[in-house]
């Protein structure tokens, strides 16, 4: 839990979110139950799938250089 609170568990957490999201926008049947609203806290897991969706070279690249941080920076 403390991992959270520092900048690159937030990166991590918010990098894990983003990914998520988006491969469960790629699933029919989760798409309709999971992301069909855009408001509270499933509005910011369709959020985050539309930035995973549409970004997905930037967010894939900073993933790759977020774990080379992880397993050679730390």
């Amino acid at each position: 839990l403390p991992a959270v609170y520092s900048l690159d568990g937030l990166l991590v957490f918010g990098l894990l979110l983003v990914c998520t999201c988006a491969y469960l926008r790629k699933v029919p049947r989760l798409r309709a139950w999971l992301l069909s609203e855009r408001r509270g806290v499933w509005g910011v897991c369709h959020k985050a799938a539309v930035i995973g969706t549409r970004l997905h070279v930037a967010v894939s690249m900073s993933c790759l250089l977020m774990a080379f941080y992880i397993l050679v920076g730390k």
